[in-house]
This record gives C-alpha cells, structure tokens and sequence, in this order.
C-alpha cells in the first residue's frame, strides 16, 4: 500500500513539474515573440520615418502604390468588357486641331464654314486652320486665304495627303528636302501635324516669292515648275481658289460648288515684286481652266511635286 502511495505521489509531482515546464516554455516564447514584434514594430516605424524624410522614396512608393491600384481597376475593367475605359486618356482633346467656329471672328468664322461645307469636312479643324493662317500669315505678310488656296490645291485639306514623290500634309512640303524646318517641331514626323505642316508650309512659300519676285511665280517655284513651260494649271487653280476665299471673307454670297477656274473670267497673270517689309500679291490671278471642287482633291503635286527644292 505504501509503494502505492508513494507511485501515485511521484506522478502527481511529475504532472505537476510538466505543467510548470509548460507554463514556463509558453511565458518564454511569449516573452520572446512579444519583444520581437515590438521589434518588428520599431523597425517598420523607423523606415516610415526615414523614407518620409527622402522625396524620391515618397514618389516611388507612391508611383507603386498608383500602378498597383490602376492595374486592379484595369482587371476590373476588363473583366466587365469595358475595354475603353483601359485606353482612356482625358488628356487627348489637347493634342485635337480643332477650335469652335463661335470662338472665331466673324470673318473668319464665316470663311471656316464655307470651306467646311465645300470640301466635307468638320468646320472646328477648319476652324483652327482658318485661325491660325491669319496668324502666320500676318507675321509673314502673306494673304491668309492665298494659304488656305493652297492646302485646297494641295491637299484638300488632309493632314495626312501624300504624292508620289513624298510631298506630305496640308500644304504637300517634300518632307525630305524641308527636314531641317521642322526640327522646330520636333522633327519630320510633325509634317503630319496640321499646324506644324502650315508653319514650314507658310515658311516655305515665303521664300519661294521673295526668290521669284512675284506671288504667280512664287507659286510656280512652289509647285516645282520653275523650270518648267507649263505648270499645268497650278497657279490658275491657286490664285482662282483664293478669290473664292477672299470673296467670302469679304462677305460676299459665293456658292460652295462653284468651279475653282471659270474660262475667261481671270485675266492673265502680272508680275509684281515684293514691297519693303512684306509681301505684296498681285490683285489679279492668272487666267485657266474650269475645274470643280471633285477635281481639285486631286493633289497638285503628283504633276509637279519636285516643289521649292528650287528655293533652297
């Protein structure tokens, strides 16, 4: 009985010892984790402080923490089939050529909206061009709708028109010849930029007068017939479609389909040379052809498109 007593003893105190063992190693790793945490903690807190105190951490974390929630909101998207919202970009009306008719003077309004209704085309882009070859053309002292005739010759107002010997954009520069100009613009691509095209446009023809002397035979040097006996109505086809324009932003009724060259209603063509401190254009167009508005999208300078390599 005594023996088992005492086995009964020695379990009670070897249960107990466990227990206090137990409790022990369960008090220690506490311990042990809670410092760590804390440690842990401190840590975290001190790189906190240390990247608030550095910009360029603060702008990585947040660049990161931007891609990451664009990303989900894309998946997102998607995963809606809502693919235009992955592609949008609030930012691309200000790369738009296009300014509202209302914003206009009248002049120019009126001029914008007869061009518009007469080569099919969207009157604010129009309307922008009209602005802006009033502005370049009064720094260059040249007739805005003598600009505008050209891109209709030229182009028919495409920003995006190319011959066959590489004239490119409104006004049909050779890109190649004229690359140097736009390294203004940054580079050759902004030929197909409408405004920037204009401007080395505008620029170029500037040079061609102030070398032939004369706004007919600018134009010819522009065409790239110089040289040439025949310029193949090009000059008639300009200097006619500008008095068009020039009708119309005078305020005069002039029907949207009337032929760019009516026979015998031009008389022939005269030279005249540029006055001190601009560029003077002669009051009468040269005499030529009647040729509609359908015809004349057919770009001149297919037929004569070697232009103002000659001026430089």
């Amino acid at each position: 009985m005594r023996a088992i007593a005492l086995l009964r003893r020695a379990q009670r105190e070897t249960a107990g010892s466990l227990r206090v063992f137990a409790r022990d190693v369960v008090s220690g790793v506490f311990e042990v984790s809670h410092n760590a945490l804390a440690l842990v903690g401190l840590l975290a807190v001190g790189l906190v402080v240390f990247a608030l105190g550095r910009a360029d951490l603060r702008h990585q974390a947040e660049v990161a923490a931007l891609e990451w929630l664009q990303n989900r909101q894309e998946a997102r998207d998607l995963a809606s089939g809502n693919v235009l919202a992955t592609v949008a970009d609030p930012s691309g009306v200000t790369r738009a050529t296009a300014t509202s008719l209302a914003d206009l003077p009248r002049q120019q309004a009126t001029l914008a909206n007869w061009i518009a209704r007469r080569y099919r085309v969207a009157p604010e882009p129009i309307g922008a061009l009209v602005r802006e070859a009033w502005s370049v053309g009064q720094r260059a002292h040249l007739d805005p709708t003598l600009i505008l005739a050209i891109m209709a010759i030229e182009s028919s107002f495409n920003p995006f028109a190319q011959s066959t010997v590489g004239a490119q954009g409104l006004m049909q520069v050779l890109t190649r010849v004229h690359d140097d100009k736009y390294e203004a613009f940054g580079g050759a691509r902004a030929a197909f930029d409408p405004i920037s095209n204009l401007r080395v446009g505008v620029q170029v023809l500037h040079d061609c007068i102030v070398q032939a002397g004369s706004v007919q035979e600018g134009l010819r040097y522009y065409v790239g017939a110089a040289l040439l006996g025949n310029d193949g109505g090009y000059v008639s086809r300009v200097l006619a479609e500008q008095s068009h324009m020039r009708a119309v932003a005078d305020g005069q009724r002039v029907p949207v389909n009337v032929p760019i060259v009516t026979p015998g209603a031009l008389p022939a063509p005269t030279a005249q040379t540029p006055q001190p401190g601009g560029l003077q254009q002669t009051s009468a167009p040269a005499a030529g052809i009647a040729v509609s508005p359908a015809a004349a999208e057919t770009s001149s300078a297919d037929a004569g498109s070697e232009r103002v390599a000659l001026a430089h």
